[in-house]
């Protein structure tokens, strides 16, 4: 359970990461109140009034007051792009803080002798009367 918890997590800041700093831009064409294109990477195609404007000529006028009511918009999303902060803009105290945690974060996993025995060179203290037994108070 552990182990699939873990994973689950880091799958998860990976896709954190990922869509934190991706960019996209969405297009969308407009004629009037309907959509008539839309795109998320590429220009959209407008309406075929211009095309249709440039062939004939005997009616522009029409056209042109059909064509102010077409209208484009375009969405941009961008990601961050300052992700990696290098070590050299900390200020000194920064680094110091830096410097001794991890230090004393890596010196938590040094391991020790098991011959040592931190307390052998100190003697219990000398048992004048065993208070215990005197009072009769047993830890059951």
């Amino acid at each position: 359970m552990k182990e699939a918890l873990r994973k689950i997590t880091s799958i998860a800041m990976a896709l954190i990461v990922l869509f934190s700093t991706m960019s996209f831009s969405v297009d969308m064409h407009y004629c009037g109140d309907h959509l008539v294109d839309f795109s998320l990477y590429d220009k959209v195609d407008t309406c075929m009034m211009k095309a249709e404007m440039t062939k004939t000529s005997g009616s522009c006028e029409v056209m042109e007051m059909e064509m102010d009511c077409c209208t484009d918009v375009k969405v941009v999303v961008e990601g961050q792009d300052d992700l990696k902060i290098s070590f050299d803009q900390l200020t000194f105290d920064q680094q110091v803080f830096v410097a001794s945690f991890v230090y004393s974060y890596i010196s938590r996993f040094e391991g020790f002798n098991k011959d040592v025995v931190p307390f052998k060179d100190y003697a219990p203290p000398p048992l004048i009367r065993d208070v215990q037994i005197l009072d009769q108070t047993f830890l059951i």
